[in-house]
């Protein structure tokens, strides 16, 4: 297939760039050609304008970018810059689309499972309607909409609602490594809010599965099917790096530092795979402990 792939720099999209370059024909949107060749190779075909590339001639889009939600505190100046890193772009794709003569079958968009908003103990799945209407709700609900109006019978549209992806050496895990391996790790807050997390080998397969198996479509949720407390998660990975992990970060501090970006950490989701599973894919890594255990042992 010929795939165009946005956000290919970063985390997944590396990866997956990696993974679909051995099968299929990749072009790559980047603001940075140089570097982002560097980073993927020379077998791709990169641009920097969306209008440089014939939508028509296109099998799938897969569009992974976004600036990153961590990487600052929340100001109004940065909650627009949240948004329109991701909506923005990804309304120009659906337009794209929806001028086509013959459109990619496939547009796989990202999301998040900060759709739900916070949510207690209970498992939830795509059919979850009973939302919490806060800024990361407000955030991938207008991403979605907005991948969603290039929905048509030519083309399919997946929303990849992503959970915490742990991966070697980049992401959330590589963010939570030194304080662990200083024996220095442990819960945040109540330690009772929901951690549903995904292998980036499950990530990457999931979302070639889609291109093959066209009964996927809509939200998708991205995430094992075992969530946990972050409390059992500070547990499994202390244990798979041999530390205790039992120091507490206190919610106050955590929120004098963070601010509104806090609550990330402090309320979660458990979430199910429901769709993913219904289409019999295999998780490779149903577990943390299995996920641990190839990444760190």
């Amino acid at each position: 297939m010929h795939i165009l792939i946005t956000g290919a720099t970063g985390l997944i999209g590396g990866y997956l760039c990696s993974a679909l370059n051995k099968d299929h024909k990749l072009t790559v949107l980047t603001r940075n050609i140089s570097k982002a060749t560097q980073q993927l190779g020379p077998n791709i075909h990169y641009i920097d304008d969306l209008t440089s590339v014939d939508f028509n001639d296109l099998d799938c889009v897969i569009n992974l970018a976004g600036e990153p939600i961590v990487n600052k505190r929340w100001s109004n100046k940065q909650k627009c810059i949240l948004r329109n890193s991701r909506i923005t772009l990804t309304q120009q794709i659906s337009n794209a689309i929806k001028q086509c003569h013959t459109p990619p079958h496939t547009f796989i968009s990202g999301s998040a499972i900060g759709f739900y908003g916070r949510q207690s103990s209970t498992h939830i799945d795509e059919q979850f309607v009973d939302v919490t209407p806060e800024f990361s709700h407000h955030l991938c609900n207008d991403w979605e909409q907005a991948a969603l109006s290039a929905q048509s019978t030519d083309t399919r549209v997946c929303l990849l609602r992503t959970g915490i992806v742990l991966a070697n050496n980049n992401g959330a895990l590589a963010k939570m490594l030194p304080p662990f391996k200083l024996g220095l790790g442990g819960p945040i807050g109540s330690g009772r809010q929901g951690m549903s997390w995904i292998h980036i080998e499950d990530m990457i397969n999931l979302i070639i599965h889609m291109l093959t198996h066209s009964q996927l479509s809509g939200a998708i949720n991205m995430t094992a099917p075992a969530p946990v407390s972050n409390a059992e998660f500070s547990q499994h990975l202390g244990k798979a790096l041999n530390r205790p992990a039992k120091i507490t970060m206190p919610a106050w501090i955590l929120k004098l530092a963070m601010g509104e970006m806090a609550d990330l950490l402090l309320y979660g989701q458990y979430v199910q795979p429901k769709k993913a599973l219904n289409s019999h894919y295999n998780f490779s890594y149903p577990t943390l402990d299995l996920a641990l255990e190839n990444l760190l042992g």
